[in-house]
């Protein structure tokens, strides 16, 4: 398999405002993107991969900066989703802090003087998000998507492509999600937001203004999501009893070998989510962190169906499905994906569903089980089989914008 290599990043700019969720509305605002591989000459190969919580547009390949993308072992030559043979596109979304407009963005309402938005940026939806996708998706010069692909928070916005726009999307790949969040999930996030709103640093949401950043209550949301994306299996593997007093870094002599302090570091594990803390306030926005966490409480599509996701899910019946989770993510469970899963199967729609017994909790979808990533490989090998069919079945001379194809 190999390498994207150097990928350098696009903007797309929007004058026309765009309707949010809210009532309110997003104007003049920037999209940042990537784009890997070759656009067919019909237009009819390209994938859409929609970004988690604290990812961005870099889905495969290096940055300038020298970044490898975040999900560079699933997307690049050779590899399960196949930049020899799709198009692939991954969008940062706005309220973002990677690029596209956001808290961090100047605001252009003139009462605003140049300030950046920060705490008035408007709240957003995984709907308002795949709306701007969309757009930029028409842009593009694409009718149709062979496929939306998503883990987590991106396979909401996935399953909400099918739902608003189920005549663009060929297939929808949901990894490790949910239908909408359980009350625990919303506890953990409200937990983190608070952690965030109540630092002295925060200034409520203007802490730019200020020349500061609300970097402890970063740090503590940090270590509160991250701990939901572990399983306890793997923390045990990995950290489980061992302390810091075996590598000499604190006081020997002690009868359990403990320095006995309640503020400083005693466990690996401890120091492990300390420096996973300490690299996110670097590098996060605490608006944006409010923000997108709020738009995992909110999808909910059979929310307009009086509770009823068969009915939410209905329009999507032209669409095909594919259906990963892992036995042991806790934070988005097998039973959740089932859940959709029944949905499709009551309303008589292709879907796919594979449950991996994989030991790494949510964070599995982004890591190498061989498992998954033949599973996935095979899927997007069918995805090619179809459009290959397609191909063979166009009469001379035919192009993306005189036929039309129904699956």
């Amino acid at each position: 398999m190999g390498s994207i290599g150097l990928v350098e990043p696009k903007a797309m700019h929007f004058a026309e405002p765009l309707p949010l969720a809210s009532g309110a509305q997003l104007r003049d605002y920037t999209l940042v993107y990537e784009t890997y591989g070759t656009l067919s000459d019909a237009r009819d190969n390209a994938v859409l991969v929609c970004h988690a919580l604290n990812a961005s547009h870099h889905v495969a390949g290096v940055s300038p900066e020298g970044a490898t993308g975040w999900w560079d072992n699933m997307v690049g030559p050779g590899k399960p989703l196949d930049t020899n043979r799709f198009f692939v596109i991954g969008v940062n979304n706005p309220g973002s802090c990677f690029g596209s407009t956001g808290p961090t963005s100047v605001n252009p309402d003139p009462a605003a003087s140049g300030r950046a938005y920060g705490a008035d940026f408007p709240v957003v939806t995984v709907e308002d998000w795949v709306d701007a996708q969309a757009r930029l998706i028409e842009r593009l010069g694409i009718a149709r998507l062979a496929g939306v692909l998503g883990g987590s928070l991106g396979g909401m916005q996935a399953l909400a492509w099918t739902i608003r726009y189920p005549e663009r999307v060929g297939h929808c790949l949901a990894i490790a999600t949910a239908p909408s969040l359980s009350a625990q999930n919303i506890a953990f996030n409200e937990v983190a937001r608070r952690a965030i709103v109540t630092d002295p640093d925060f200034h409520e949401g203007h802490y730019a203004a200020h020349g500061l950043v609300p970097k402890r209550g970063l740090r503590v949301a940090r270590m509160i999501g991250h701990i939901t994306y572990l399983s306890d299996d793997s923390m045990e593997a990995k950290f489980g009893r061992a302390t810091r007093t075996a590598e000499g870094r604190t006081a020997p002599g002690t009868p359990a070998g403990f320095a006995y302090t309640t503020q400083e570091i005693e466990f690996q594990i401890e120091s492990y989510l300390r420096y996973q803390g300490d690299k996110f306030s670097e590098y996060f926005d605490a608006n944006t962190y409010l923000l997108i966490t709020r738009a995992l409480d909110y999808f909910d599509p059979a929310r307009a169906h009086e509770g009823d996701l068969a009915a939410a899910i209905a329009v999507a019946r032209a669409c095909k499905f594919m259906l990963v989770s892992f036995t042991t993510d806790w934070r988005f469970s097998p039973q959740r994906s089932r859940e959709i899963v029944k949905a499709l199967v009551d309303n008589r729609v292709d879907v796919s569903y594979a449950e991996i017994d994989a030991p790494h909790g949510h964070d599995a979808f982004l890591l190498d089980d061989p498992r998954y990533h033949a599973v996935m490989k095979a899927y997007f090998e069918r995805i090619g089989l179809e459009l290959g069919a397609r191909e063979d079945a166009r009469p001379a001379g035919a192009t993306a914008e005189n036929v039309r194809y129904s699956t």
